[in-house]
């Protein structure tokens, strides 16, 4: 049995309020033994990652970029695309569940991309009334949520 990948979407730049959300979700995706994907990136994924690592998770970032170098610090597995915003489509589809926090649009491409995949996305916070998306306030609902669903 494949091991459960749980995407963390949301900005690469957040207020501390999404990057504290962003730490607590990471460290419950870690503590549940599933992986963490992400963008690989700042803000949002950065935190998230963070969070896994500190409890010892793995982590794996699909890159917009051509250099693994340019992932963050908590990135376990990179996987380097050459592709920006499309990698979006790779996120969705390497992810089981996908969890939103925060965002701006490439968040909406993502969370499109999954619904369209038929994959559960959870909105933490519900930054966007997106018929589809599962709304939830706090990181233990949103893992609650995710695991009942798996």
């Amino acid at each position: 049995m494949s091991k459960i990948q749980i995407g963390i979407i949301g900005a690469s730049s957040c207020d501390s309020e999404n990057y504290e959300l962003a730490l607590k979700v990471g460290r419950m995706v870690a503590e549940k033994g599933w992986y963490l994907v992400c963008g690989g990136t700042n803000g949002i994924m950065e935190a998230a990652a963070k969070g896994a690592k500190e409890v010892g998770g793995t982590t794996i970032g699909i890159l917009p970029g051509e250099d693994k170098k340019d992932k963050n610090q908590y990135i376990d597995i990179s996987i380097v695309t050459n592709m920006g915003h499309s990698r979006n489509v790779i996120i969705a589809h390497s992810s089981d569940i996908l969890i939103a926090i925060s965002g701006s649009y490439g968040t909406l491409s993502e969370i499109a991309i999954g619904l369209h995949l038929g994959k559960p996305v959870i909105n933490l916070k519900c930054q966007w009334d997106i018929k589809g998306t599962i709304c939830v306030s706090t990181p233990k609902e949103a893992l609650d949520i995710a695991e009942e669903l798996l």
